[in-house]
């Protein structure tokens, strides 16, 4: 199950890769879509408009960004697994729709691994483990510690069943041998404000929703949800430096329908690195507390399929099930 995001990095020239044909060349020669599977305002919507910006100038053609939202990210997902293999319409996706629902989801529309064709990762990112200021917990050991001493005494909020909020915190109860009781929201925000309040007593949280609130004492970070530490809280140590493996980053990457012409597949992932090695790209995702990184197809392809595994096991030792 262990497996780390930030190795996908592809730092060689070698990985973009060169392309000659005639159908590579002429693409794109009309505007481009790409979808988000969720509602217009959330966090993906900056990084897939930034992405669009710079590759409309470099093609001369329009990039159109279309909120698809609904179902947890499976109703655009669908629509991109059923349109034209031609690289005109897109997805932006994330663990949600790619990793988690097919699992998660009894009747899933599409099928992540066979209906769509890996481009490139494009950011990620990683949770913040917080806990109410009252907890005497200072750290990873010492509030599992605290968890065993006191079994189904500690509650944790999520942003709703099947999360990352919620299968971080599955994962690492699980690996440390506690017992939690999980206390599902309607999204982040209200659950956040409940950890504030003490209505809850921990909860994986959105790194730059967290640090203002880290600067004033209303909450604790005790750990970082990624196999490494974030260069924005740098002194907040790993789940990994206690819990070797433990590796829950969130990410997002582009996917064409299945089918695409590999050579539109190349052109796309070649002209999206060069968009993503930009100094401006990098700094407008660091404002949002994420990291522009990007691969080739296949390690795309290789990290669905494991994280796909992972998610599975977690479901299921957890007995999660879909509301």
């Amino acid at each position: 199950m262990t497996h780390n995001v930030w190795l996908l990095l592809c730092v060689t020239a070698g990985c973009v890769v060169t392309v000659s044909t005639a159908a590579a060349q002429s693409y794109p020669a009309k505007p481009v879509r790409i979808i988000v599977p969720y509602a217009a305002g959330g966090p993906y919507d900056e990084i897939v408009r930034t992405l669009g910006q710079r590759l409309t100038e470099i093609w001369g053609h329009a990039v159109v960004v279309e909120n698809r939202g609904g179902a947890g990210g499976n109703i655009g997902s669908d629509v991109v697994a059923k349109a034209a293999p031609d690289g005109y319409t897109l997805l932006l996706g994330n663990a949600g729709p790619i990793t988690v629902n097919p699992t998660l989801v009894k009747k899933l529309p599409y099928d992540p691994q066979r209906d769509f064709t890996p481009v490139t990762m494009v950011n990620a990112s990683r949770m913040v483990l917080s806990v109410h200021p009252s907890l005497p917990a200072k750290n990873v050991k010492e509030l599992m510690a605290l968890a065993r001493a006191n079994p189904g005494r500690l509650n944790y909020g999520s942003s709703g069943v099947g999360n990352l909020q919620h299968l971080g915190m599955e994962l690492l109860r699980i690996q440390a041998g506690v017992t939690m009781n999980h206390v599902p929201y309607k999204g982040a925000a209200p659950a956040f404000v409940d950890l504030i309040s003490g209505q809850v007593d921990l909860m994986f949280a959105n790194i730059v929703g967290t640090m203002p609130h880290l600067r004033t004492g209303r909450v604790r970070a005790v750990a970082v949800s990624s196999a490494a530490r974030s260069p924005l809280l740098p002194d907040v140590p790993s789940v990994a430096e206690t819990y070797p493996g433990f590796d829950i980053p969130t990410w997002s990457g582009i996917f064409a329908p299945a089918a695409t012409p590999r050579d539109i597949i190349a052109k796309l992932n070649g002209d999206l690195i060069k968009v993503l090695q930009r100094a401006d790209v990098k700094e407008r995702f660091a404002h949002q507390g994420s990291e522009a990184i990007f691969s080739t197809p296949e390690a795309l392809a290789e990290h669905v399929r494991k994280e796909t595994v992972m998610y599975a096991n977690v479901i299921k030792a957890a007995k999660i099930a879909a509301e």
